[in-house]
């Protein structure tokens, strides 16, 4: 099958106040299918978030490049969506004006704005809380207001930088399982950075395994599972030998960014 997103060859190095330069990628080369649930794997620090930044366009390569469908990644894009660890939303907006923001900006009229958003809001369990404001929401209600904002754009690939490594185990689990069936409704490519295991294995039909700083893919783990998928097969066999792999691979690169 063709690639949708091509990373190739992609490096980056961030140059600081003094002219000190520090590699934070090694060149990369990286292929995403339609419809993969990829997720990131690493170490702290290892560059995860510059890659996803990279491919969102919020960034650019010090060398190498990207192409979506073909076409180079040249900045942000309606194509791409992309959630934050932090809540992103506007403040001084409702939860249906954050999830229209985006359909209003490109021009749309306000009755399919509508028939979007309210499609949405009932997709992610908000159907009732359209005219609260964030601050009025819980952590894990504003991540599901992001993630209905991203996907009312209809992108092509949905990137998501640790986006629930600030709620609570319960509300994490939950999430997890909403953001899977909506993947497996919507059929959405996905690019998914996180630094738990459990969470990688769980969500992913793919595991890309980073080194520690200056990163690169060092590995990349299939996740055979069918779907849907329940949280109960994090205790099964299969899901334990990928685990101790993984965890083995991380804590050798842990330590050897310790070690310098």
């Amino acid at each position: 099958m063709q690639s949708q997103l091509s990373i190739r060859g992609v490096s980056r190095t961030f140059t600081g106040n003094k002219g000190q330069r520090t590699q934070a990628l090694l060149p990369i080369d990286f292929e995403v299918r339609e419809n993969d649930f990829v997720t990131i794997l690493g170490p702290s620090g290892c560059g995860k978030s510059t890659l996803l930044r990279i491919v969102a366009g919020l960034d650019e390569p010090s060398q190498g490049r990207v192409l979506l469908d073909g076409q180079p990644i040249e900045g942000p894009g309606a194509d791409r969506g992309m959630v934050f660890q932090s809540y992103t939303l506007f403040p001084w907006l409702t939860i249906a004006q954050n999830i229209r923001f985006g359909l209003r900006e490109r021009g749309m009229g306000e009755a399919q704005q509508k028939e979007r958003s309210d499609y949405f809001i009932a997709k992610v369990g908000l159907r009732g809380f359209e005219n609260h404001y964030p601050k009025q929401l819980s952590g894990g209600m504003q991540q599901r207001t992001a993630i209905a904002r991203a996907l009312a754009n209809d992108p092509k690939i949905l990137l998501l930088d640790e986006p629930f490594g600030a709620l609570d185990n319960q509300t994490r689990v939950l999430m997890q399982e909403l953001l899977l069936g909506i993947w497996e409704s919507a059929q959405k490519t996905v690019l998914f950075v996180t630094h738990d295991i459990d969470e990688a294995i769980f969500m992913a039909n793919r595991v890309a395994v980073f080194s520690a700083r200056p990163g690169r893919i060092k590995s990349e783990i299939a996740v055979d599972f069918g779907h849907p998928r329940h949280y109960t097969i994090k205790t099964s066999p299969e899901f334990m030998e990928i685990k101790a792999r993984l965890t083995e691979e991380i804590r050798a690169e842990s330590m050897a960014a310790a070690e310098h």
